[in-house]
C-alpha cells in the first residue's frame, strides 16, 4: 500500500500497482492555503459555534480530496489518518497572517484584538509537541474537528457509491494511549457516519 495524501498521488500509486492507501495524512490537506486560513480561524475561535463555522468552510474541500483518493483506488482500502499534529504547527508565521485570521473571525462574528489573538497563538507552542496536545487528545478537547473529518469521509464515500464506484475507507485515530480515548472518539465518529448515511439514504 502507498502513502498518498492527495488524489493525484493516489492515482499515481494505483497506476504503479498499489493495493491500496496505507496512510493518508490529512494534516497535509490542511496546509493547503484554501483550507489553512479557516483552520487557523478555528484555532483562534473562542466558541464551539465559531469553530464549527470555520470547519464548515473546510468540509467541502476535504470531501473533494477524499473523493478523489477513493475514486483513484477503485475499491481498494484507503486508511485515512485524522488530524495528528499539535495546533501550533498551523498557526500564522507573522503578524500579517494573524491579521488575516483576525479578519476571518470578524466576518464570523468574533471581534478579537490582534494582540489577544497573537497571544493565543503563541500560547499553543509546546515544549515537547511529540507527547503533547495532539491527535486524539486534541479532538477530545475539540470534538468538532474529527466530526467534520468523519462527515467529509462519509460524504465522499457516498458520492462515489452513488456513481457506482466501490469504496473501502478506513479511519485511523492517531496517538491513542488509552482505550477510553478510542472508545469515546469512535462513538462520536460512528454517530456522524450513521447521521450522514441516513440523510443521504446510502450506507457505506
Amino acid at each position: 500500500r502507498a502513502d498518498a495524501d492527495l488524489p493525484d498521488q493516489a492515482q499515481n500509486a494505483f497506476n504503479f500497482g498499489a493495493e491500496g492507501v496505507g496512510l493518508c495524512r490529512t494534516e497535509h490537506m490542511f496546509f493547503d492555503p484554501a483550507k489553512l486560513i479557516y483552520f487557523q480561524a478555528m484555532i483562534g475561535a473562542d466558541t464551539t459555534a465559531i469553530r464549527e463555522k470555520a470547519l464548515a468552510k473546510i468540509l467541502p474541500l476535504q470531501k473533494k480530496d477524499f473523493t478523489g483518493i477513493l475514486e483513484a483506488m477503485k475499491g481498494k482500502p484507503v486508511t485515512i489518518r485524522f488530524l495528528d499534529p499539535p495546533l501550533h504547527e498551523f498557526i500564522p508565521k507573522d503578524a500579517d497572517g494573524t491579521r488575516k485570521v483576525q479578519q476571518v473571525l470578524k466576518e464570523e462574528g468574533t471581534n478579537i484584538g490582534l494582540d489577544e489573538l497573537t497571544a493565543k497563538f503563541n500560547s499553543l507552542k509546546e515544549f515537547n509537541p511529540m507527547l503533547g496536545h495532539r491527535g486524539c487528545r486534541l479532538t477530545i478537547t475539540y470534538p468538532e474537528i474529527y466530526k467534520m473529518q468523519t462527515e467529509a469521509v462519509t460524504l465522499a464515500a457516498i458520492d462515489c457509491k452513488k456513481r457506482g464506484i466501490p469504496v473501502k475507507p478506513m479511519i485511523m485515530i492517531p496517538i491513542v494511549c488509552d482505550p477510553v480515548e478510542l472508545g469515546m472518539i469512535r462513538k462520536e465518529c460512528e454517530e456522524v457516519i450513521e447521521k450522514v448515511e441516513k440523510a443521504n439514504g446510502v450506507k457505506i
